[in-house]
């Protein structure tokens, strides 16, 4: 949901995905801040097998099959460089179109781990299919802008004045969390992971759910007074981050549904070359070239895979509760 789904932006942009109610359409996040690439699905092989394996020389030789959704972008061939050098693996990515396929992928072994969601996806995606796939390392959180091309401050947003979030289920959860973050609404017990408007306690705002793809222009046109945009939608429209009124904060308690991670099978949670090569993801090179394809708002986590697991497990009860 990488990272936004890119599940690597704010909150990385996913397809429909068919359900009960207030989950028929998936959107994530994350990614967050990913770009999906066209294709179904194709093999990207980085690294000269033929090179030296650098400090890790004297262990044996692995190949490991990350599935992604942004395999083009520089970063990767600079994370497989280093997984061979630093490593001795040889990274395979396997990119992915469509964000419905990486998790089924990894669950039939046609991939070992994936990276492109964040942990409120993959809580979905679990409960929805009776999978046990869990998080093993942190990359980074993509904070979820407020715009208004009429004010300059959430102070100066009128009573009633007309808000549009994005109407799909972890988007819309997300943008009613950061409008009572702005102090613009409030959510009953103080909203979720799945919060919908029907969750809406007190608000000064009129809300309105949009596609996620005509918030940015009904901002930009003035139609509304404010806009929750996601990342890749608000770059394609001109916005910039340092126009926001408002985000939520990476490092808040609310934030931790939307780190993306690294993904792997139950049984190879605790797999030793698994968890380095999550570890890896924040070697500064690697780091430096997430932030240049992400315009710099990528806020990086190192979160430890017991505390995203636990995460996990109360998000996946949220979405059962949201089922019901």
């Amino acid at each position: 949901m990488s990272e936004p789904v890119s599940p690597n932006d704010s909150a990385p942009v996913l397809p429909t995905k068919q359900g009960n109610g207030r989950r028929n359409a998936i959107i994530a996040g994350a990614a967050a801040a990913v770009v999906v690439i066209a294709g179904i699905a194709y093999l990207v092989t980085s690294g000269d097998d033929s090179a030296e394996a650098g400090t890790n020389s004297s262990a044996a030789a692995q190949t490991v099959k990350i599935g992604v959704a942004d395999a083009a972008q520089p970063y990767w061939k600079t994370y497989t460089d280093l997984a061979k050098k630093e490593l001795n693996v040889t990274v395979e990515l396997v990119n992915f179109g469509d964000y419905s396929q990486p998790n089924p992928a990894l669950k039939q072994g046609e991939v070992d781990l994936n990276q492109f969601q964040h942990i409120q996806y993959l809580a979905d995606y679990n409960v929805s299919s009776s999978d046990t796939i869990q998080p093993i390392g942190a990359t980074a959180v993509y904070p979820l802008p407020l715009y208004s091309s009429e004010y300059k401050s959430v102070e100066e947003i009128p009573a009633d004045a007309e808000i549009a979030i994005p109407n799909d289920t972890i988007n819309e959860a997300r943008g009613l969390l950061v409008l009572q973050a702005a102090g613009l609404l409030t959510l009953k017990d103080g909203g979720g992971a799945f919060s919908s408007v029907e969750d809406i306690d007190t608000t000064k705002v009129k809300v309105t759910p949009l596609d996620a793809s005509q918030t940015a222009g009904a901002v930009k046109s003035g139609s509304v007074a404010g806009a929750i945009v996601n990342k890749n939608f608000a770059t394609d429209a001109g916005l910039k981050t340092e126009e926001a009124l408002f985000q939520d904060d990476p490092a808040s308690e609310v934030a931790a549904p939307y780190v993306n991670i690294f993904a792997a099978r139950a049984e190879d949670k605790d797999n030793e070359t698994y968890l380095k090569l999550a570890e890896l993801y924040h070697d500064p090179s690697v780091e430096e070239g997430v932030q240049e394809a992400n315009g710099g708002t990528a806020v990086f986590r190192t979160t430890s895979a017991a505390e995203l697991q636990t995460v996990l497990a109360t998000v996946e009860e949220q979405a059962r509760a949201a089922a019901k």
